[in-house]
């Protein structure tokens, strides 16, 4: 069996843990408390972040690599489809999440409202909550056009792409960060998703001191 050390509401460890599940690969969740810099942690990954997945004998880490590592020796479910200008779409939406969003949005959202106070490190600033809460209205907009020209973000399958962006955004759904109300596209595509059997895993975690809200488990929201 495979083991993800992670962190429930990162986004690059739900990435993984949507690509696992979907391709039916048992993997045991081990919470790591990265910041702490274990020295066992360090030998897995001495830049100290997660996620760290060990499968088939190796000590995997970077999320993007993990997936990609994941989709050539587990291609069954494929999440990437096989023309090289459809592959290419699919990593840039990765990328935009994983890089942009992250930066824009999760970072100032979800790692102020949540990670200073796990990690001991006071107060959330104001100013990244409230450039966070601004941020978030254009990337929806930017997914509503993409979906209003394709029927999932890269394009007319489920791939990578749309589980990066769920990961994202199901950790500040978690935390009742995102305004639904702002697309009725986007709330669409989410629900769709969100009804996966990949899904069921992240929609039961729960971090100490952050109850999730009525509505996050809930398939029909």
């Amino acid at each position: 069996m495979a083991t993800l050390f992670h962190v429930s509401l990162s986004p690059f460890c739900r990435k993984v843990r949507l690509s696992l599940a979907e391709k039916r690969i048992e993997c045991e969740l081990i919470e790591e408390r990265y910041w702490e810099k274990d020295s066992d942690f360090l030998r897995r990954n001495p830049a100290a972040k997660v996620p760290v997945l060990k499968i088939d004998g190796r000590t995997l880490s970077e999320s993007a690599a993990i997936c990609e590592y994941l989709e050539e020796v587990y291609p069954e479910v494929s999440l990437m489809p096989s023309a090289p200008e459809a592959r290419y779409e699919v990593r840039r939406i990765v990328g935009w999440f994983d890089d942009k969003f992250h930066s824009e949005v999760t970072a100032n959202l979800v790692y102020e409202r949540v990670n200073k106070k796990v990690m001991g490190q006071g107060y959330p600033d104001s100013k990244n909550v409230k450039a966070g809460a601004k941020a978030i209205k254009f990337h929806l907009d930017y997914m509503t056009w993409l979906l209003e020209q394709r029927r999932w973000l890269a394009g007319n399958e489920m791939t990578l792409a749309d589980f990066a962006a769920a990961a994202h955004l199901s950790s500040l759904d978690y935390i009742s960060d995102v305004d639904w109300n702002r697309s009725e596209t986007v709330k669409d595509w989410y629900a769709k998703i969100k009804s996966r059997p990949a899904f069921r895993s992240i929609l039961a975690d729960q971090v100490s001191g952050f109850p999730p809200p009525p509505h996050y488990a809930d398939l029909d929201f």
